[in-house]
């Protein structure tokens, strides 16, 4: 569904999929810790709807037992992998119109803290973020609002004065829970199916454009 635009005081942003691509960087050692841990072998397709589940969520739906230690060995697997976090094209230039225009810029993820400072700290990005909310911060994730609903509080902000922009229907559901307008990030989504989003980004430059900043 689209519907016109109107003016936001605050954009919130998901991470993954949304503003930095980690799809293979997390997966691929995700697949070699199942092989390792549980003895099986997963395909990668079959690896994708974790992709908007918390870390540790992911690792006790699979069935590993011992999940923070599972999880300190996925971590180390992941900072070992070859190819790192990966900023999506026209990040930057989202990030500074926006401050320039007065908007602020928030994020929620389900990233731990310390996973957050490897993979955004680097792209330089972080002086135009005013609230971050992390999985440490809320003991409900997504797709309950609560992670939402700390940026808002935080910021004294109404959450109708929000959009949030993520790339999945956990995103979506935790959006439309907390109040807000939600655009989907279609450059990072992989499946579409229950998510009636109010806009449609099909690149990160199109939410200049529907903002008419560019």
């Amino acid at each position: 569904m689209i519907i016109n635009m109107r003016e936001y005081k605050c954009i919130i942003f998901d991470l993954d999929g949304t503003i930095l691509n980690t799809e293979r960087m997390n997966l691929i050692p995700l697949q070699r810790l199942i092989k390792e841990e549980l003895g099986e072998v997963i395909s990668y397709e079959d690896l994708l709807k974790y992709k908007a589940y918390a870390g540790k969520r992911t690792l006790e739906d699979l069935g590993f037992k011992d999940i923070d230690k599972s999880y300190k060995k996925w971590v180390q697997y992941v900072n070992d992998f070859e190819e790192g976090a990966i900023l999506y094209e026209g990040f930057d230039e989202v990030m500074k119109t926006l401050n320039s225009k007065g908007i602020i810029c928030a994020i929620a993820s389900s990233k731990m803290k310390d996973q957050y400072e490897i993979d955004f700290g680097p792209t330089g990005l972080k002086k135009y973020i005013q609230c971050e909310v992390l999985a440490d911060d809320t003991k409900r994730h997504k797709p309950y609002p609560d992670p939402l609903l700390k940026v808002s509080e935080i910021l004294n902000i109404s959450p109708k004065d929000c959009m949030y922009i993520g790339d999945t229907i956990f995103d979506f559901k935790a959006t439309k829970a907390a109040g807000m307008d939600f655009g989907i990030a279609m450059w990072g989504a992989d499946d579409l199916e229950g998510i009636d989003a109010d806009y449609n980004f099909k690149n990160p430059s199109d939410i200049l454009k529907e903002l008419n900043f560019l």
